[in-house]
């Protein structure tokens, strides 16, 4: 899951950045409002979650949701503030806010927080995503393959391996881009080497065929693959 991060702390944006990650978030955090709404004019479907800071250099959390709005967006937003007064909790929530986390405030009610977010947004996704005879559990992390006897065979993934299964599971049959993947599963910051989604592709594949799941993410040479149902 792809969150925006908008915080203008250095230390407080590290703090929240990091236990995201740690979550198996991906995370893409903005300093300011401007370099937030680059992010959101160009790539706003691509995020599950959004947390903005209220006050922030540039355009406000406030401005930034009033424009994600005004373009139809429905992803959820949750605004982080020093503000505790009702009447801003209300100016928040009519401007578009989904949720109001004042500060200071502690990590776990945060997680807590998020993942309510995303149990009430019609954007959420599946728990649980099977293709064939593979299964993919999205909230305990885990993967499975059922074997010819009924045996549930777990299989061992990295976190960026476990990411770009579930990118595919949700996309059977669907031709996927190099570029989706890379947009999808790292970081707009992250420096990537050129064939870094080949690279991860080809260490998925060898853990599926060492279950017996060959040839289930087959190449679209010059575009890019497609997981077969």
């Amino acid at each position: 899951m792809r969150v925006l991060l908008v915080e203008d702390e250095p230390d407080l944006g590290k703090a929240i950045e990091r236990t995201l990650k740690q979550e198996k978030y991906i995370v893409d955090w903005a300093l300011d409002g401007n370099e937030a709404w680059e992010y959101l004019d160009s790539q706003w479907t691509q995020y599950t979650l959004a947390i903005f800071d209220w006050l922030l250099p540039g355009l406000s959390g406030l401005e930034l949701l009033r424009r994600l709005r005004a373009k139809h967006s429905a992803l959820p937003v949750l605004m982080l503030t020093a503000k505790d007064r009702m009447e801003d909790k209300v100016a928040g929530l009519d401007a578009g806010a989904d949720d109001y986390l004042v500060k200071p405030f502690g990590m776990a009610e945060l997680l807590a927080r998020l993942r309510a977010l995303q149990r009430r947004s019609p954007q959420i996704q599946p728990q649980q995503l099977q293709v064939g005879n593979l299964v993919l559990d999205c909230g305990n992390r885990t993967a499975c393959h059922l074997d010819r006897h009924g045996k549930n065979q777990i299989i061992s993934l990295t976190n960026k391996e476990f990411q770009l299964l579930e990118y595919f599971m949700k996309h059977p049959n669907q031709i996927v881009t190099t570029d989706q993947i890379r947009n999808q599963i790292w970081e707009a910051s992250a420096d990537t080497f050129s064939n870094v989604v080949a690279a991860q592709v080809r260490l998925l594949r060898r853990k599926l065929e060492s279950v017996g799941c060959a040839n289930l993410i087959e190449t679209v040479h010059g575009v890019g693959y497609r997981m077969k149902n």
